[in-house]
């Protein structure tokens, strides 16, 4: 610990990221990438930059992009606010409006929240998840403190309706609600459509899943525009150039490509599908998901039993030593290929345990 740390930085307890191994014969199923490249478009935006885009600061407010966004999503740019990746988006948000409040989230769920919550001074209430991992609705909205929600939720991929989701924000018009989509695309209803009625609810997206550009750090808050305006001034006394160049380009393309996204998201559903048909078949017990990952626990076998075998054969998968979910692991969903040779794998294990 430095001398010259402050208090608060020398309690952090920062978020730890899934691992990311140099080796190219590894088998990644632990951080939810997308398993597909991105679109065409995409890269051809990419090789069309120019070396004036790079001397150049890029545009502060992303225009094209919020525009971009704005059409897809039927808001005005107004309602659209641009960030380097959703968790610097969620990180001003906590900033502008939950600094120092009363929060609701879950307790078995993004583990950011936490680290945000201590940053920020926010008094973090974590309602327990219902038996089956689903979201206790009632309890959330009895509570007027602010929510923060990952809807679908991960670690679970378990998602709410956009109805529950408007029975939260329409119980109190006072308090906040966040709706952290992080994993739109993969089957959940949005919640975006609801902001044309309610001034008490944001929406936060990363096209790190949904568009595969995880290298590419964008996300985005869509809200009612003094909501927006908020985050725009917590941005631009931090950091005014948030998105470069080669990311709002690209991004731009992305978000146009509608046809790739419906086509990219079927397949991802489809080898999803595939995966849990044969872990079940395994006496793996699989949440439902409408993500690109799978949630699951074997009968028998122990989680992290499961972890260590799998590592060993150089697939990676994602656990937390935690006493609610220790036996549980996040498998994001690879290409049918990847997918195909985790099941046999898994197969062999069992085989070699139950014998």
């Amino acid at each position: 610990m430095s001398r010259f740390w402050i208090d608060k930085i020398s309690g952090l307890k920062p978020y730890v990221p899934g691992e990311q191994p140099a080796s190219d014969t590894l088998i990644k199923l632990n951080t939810n990438e997308h398993a597909l490249p991105p679109a065409d478009a995409v890269l051809a935006a990419v090789r069309d930059i120019t070396s004036d885009q790079l001397r150049r600061y890029p545009d502060p407010t992303a225009e094209r992009l919020r525009a971009a966004i704005a059409t897809v999503e039927s808001l005005s740019p107004e309602q659209v606010f641009m960030g380097n990746g959703s968790d610097e988006v969620l990180a001003h948000l906590w900033f502008a409006f939950l600094k120092g409040r009363r929060v609701q989230t879950l307790d078995t769920t993004y583990g950011f929240y936490p680290v945000w919550a201590g940053l920020y001074d926010a008094d973090l209430t974590e309602v327990p998840v219902l038996e089956d991992f689903s979201v206790d609705v009632d309890a959330l909205r009895d509570d007027d403190a602010a929510i923060v929600l990952a809807n679908p939720n991960a670690p679970t991929g378990r998602a709410l309706t956009r109805d529950d989701i408007a029975l939260l924000v329409d119980s109190n018009s006072d308090r906040l609600v966040v709706v952290d989509e992080a994993y739109f695309g993969f089957g959940a209803e949005t919640a975006v459509p609801l902001i044309s009625d309610y001034d008490n609810l944001i929406v936060t997206r990363s096209l790190s899943k949904s568009h595969s550009l995880a290298g590419m750090r964008v996300g985005y808050a869509m809200a009612q525009p003094d909501l927006i305006e908020g985050l725009n001034r917590v941005k631009d006394s931090f950091n005014s150039y948030p998105l470069d160049a080669i990311a709002q380009a690209a991004a731009t393309a992305a978000v146009a490509d509608s046809q790739w996204l419906e086509q990219a998201a079927a397949t991802v559903c489809e080898v999803r599908d595939r995966m849990t048909a044969g872990l079940r078949a395994m006496g793996f017990e699989v949440l439902p998901s409408q993500t690109n990952f799978v949630f699951t626990q074997h009968n028998t076998l122990p989680g992290k039993k499961i972890f260590n075998t799998l590592r060993e054969r150089d697939i990676l998968v994602r656990r937390w030593d935690r006493p609610r979910i220790e036996n549980w692991l996040r498998i994001s969903v690879g290409t049918l290929a990847q997918v195909e040779k985790l099941l046999e794998v898994v197969q062999e294990m069992v085989a070699t345990e139950s014998g």
